[in-house]
């Protein structure tokens, strides 16, 4: 079966410089302008302590709260036809102050297929080393989580508990034990 709305001409309603408003037929979503997409980084560094994941939490207007995320960063903004791993190493590193010695692509997903057309590159990072504190650029008061994985169940629910939001893309962190 396919949506009757699937050959409806697509209007932009409203755009800024990162995101548009858009229809097609009764569909309403928002899109990133100038093909704009992101890069997500699922980061584990592995020492004698074990196997630490890289999260980072910042204020997020939308949620209006702090949210825990995996690293990530536009493909992009700044340059157009920018390589999307290029962009992950340069967010991981701007973010969590860890730079990646390799980047394994892990495919293309989509967050919320029936409000935003945006997608994502997700990556793995390898062979890390730390370069500095993080934090992102200024203004954008990232903080830096380096969480054993055993504790990381434990972990978002104390930081559910708080008050933050938790980004969907932790369910990729979390995902076997959920079913279970």
């Amino acid at each position: 079966m396919t949506d009757p709305d699937r050959d409806a001409p697509e209007e932009t309603m409203w755009a800024g410089r990162f995101i548009a408003a858009k229809t097609r037929g009764k569909w309403e979503y928002v899109s990133r302008t100038r093909g704009i997409h992101a890069a997500v980084i699922l980061a584990i560094d592995e020492d004698a302590e074990g196997r630490h994941v890289l999260l980072v939490d910042q204020y997020r207007v939308p949620l209006g709260r702090r949210c825990i995320e995996l690293p990530a960063g536009l493909v992009g903004d700044e340059e157009e036809g920018e390589d999307a791993s290029l962009a992950a190493a340069r967010e991981l590193e701007e973010e969590t102050g860890y730079r990646p010695d390799r980047l394994e692509k892990l495919g293309e997903f989509f967050s919320s297929p029936g409000m935003v057309s945006e997608g994502f590159t997700l990556f793995s990072a390898h062979d890390l080393t730390r370069t500095g504190a993080g934090g992102g650029v200024a203004g954008e008061d990232i903080v830096v989580h380096r969480v054993p994985l055993a504790d990381l169940p434990e972990r978002l629910a104390a930081w559910r508990s708080e008050g933050y939001a938790m980004d969907v893309k932790l369910l990729v962190l979390l995902g076997a034990d959920m079913v279970r």
